[in-house]
């Protein structure tokens, strides 16, 4: 069983950096973004998913009980649209040159970049999280400048948008004519039409040898070796799509979902179209990311879950766009 005490490491939120090292951040006023009417038809480029019954869950010994993974139970879904790949940063991009917008990481003025992707020199370091001091919270660091000052995403426009908290990725859903996919239709999409397997691929992490995913390759925190072809963020369309067309459910960033977390309300939840509790603290992230290892965060399996509060950010935090039918 896999030690379900150690956090996640991709769970660092802004509530524990403003305790600890920023304390004014919380008095900051974060006023509403006021976002376009959707440009283009929400369905286009999109896969259908035709929705139906499914085992949505796991008790896989590897799993992390005290997050809710199980236990496994038959959830029904309706039809809906779903994005292949994780919106872009040259998708991002458009969204901000139509409106205007203005993330929450470029309000607060910082954001949490991976240890080893902050430059020695330039940036302004202000603190860590205790429980996962590998990320600093560096000042300007934020979706067009990913390690902060100095930074770019101009080599980087297939790559999935980071930075991004739960909130703005809804403003972006709204201008797009699109939602954030429930943690129902995410994982039977991610699931590909396979049944109860650990990966989107099946059940071996590395069949034959061949990378799948992009996750993490080494000891972590401390090295990795990026034999997968990446140490951070790949291209959307890296690796192969899984059964039903999407790329990279598992591994690469952290997916934002509509639902508001919790280990146990699921369990008494209805088991048609469920949306999650009515309230909470953290939204709901699937998917894992560039820096998940077995060894220590192995939240790249698809029935894996985590959570953040909804006005955090991340180096590795992006989400993909749902539509109804």
């Amino acid at each position: 069983m896999t030690d379900s005490n150690k956090p996640s490491c991709c769970s660092a939120s802004r509530s524990q950096a403003s305790l600890k090292f920023i304390p004014d951040v919380r008095d900051k006023e974060i006023e509403a973004n006021q976002a376009c009417p959707p440009t283009r038809p929400a369905k286009e480029d999109m896969i259908y998913s035709p929705g139906g019954e499914f085992l949505m869950g796991t008790d896989d010994r590897e799993g992390f009980p005290s997050d809710g993974e199980g236990p496994v139970r038959a959830v029904t879904i309706d039809p809906f649209y779903i994005d292949p790949y994780t919106v872009t940063n040259s998708e991002f991009k458009k969204f901000v040159d139509a409106t205007g917008y203005v993330t929450e990481a470029e309000k607060f003025g910082w954001s949490y970049v991976f240890h080893l992707f902050v430059p020695g020199t330039g940036v302004n370091i202000i603190g860590s999280p205790r429980q996962t001091p590998w990320w600093l919270g560096v000042e300007g660091a934020s979706w067009h400048v990913p390690e902060g000052p100095g930074s770019g995403i101009e080599e980087r426009l297939d790559h999935p948008v980071i930075h991004i908290s739960w909130n703005d990725a809804e403003d972006y859903c709204r201008w797009a004519g699109k939602r954030l996919p429930t943690e129902a239709e995410w994982e039977f999409a991610a699931r590909g039409g396979l049944v109860q397997k650990r990966y989107p691929w099946g059940d071996e992490i590395k069949p034959g040898g061949k990378h799948m995913c992009n996750i993490w390759q080494g000891k972590f925190p401390e090295k990795n070796n990026a034999s997968d072809g990446f140490a951070g963020t790949a291209p959307v369309k890296s690796f192969e799509p899984n059964g039903f067309g999407l790329y990279q459910v598992a591994g690469n960033v952290w997916e934002w979902c509509a639902d508001w977390f919790s280990p146990t309300f699921h369990m008494n939840a209805p088991r048609v179209n469920p949306s999650g509790p009515p309230e909470g603290t953290g939204r709901v992230m699937r998917g894992g990311s560039y820096l998940c290892h077995r060894s220590y965060c192995n939240r790249y399996r698809v029935a894996a879950r985590s959570k953040n509060t909804p006005d955090s950010s991340t180096g590795n935090m992006g989400f993909r766009c749902a539509a109804d039918v």
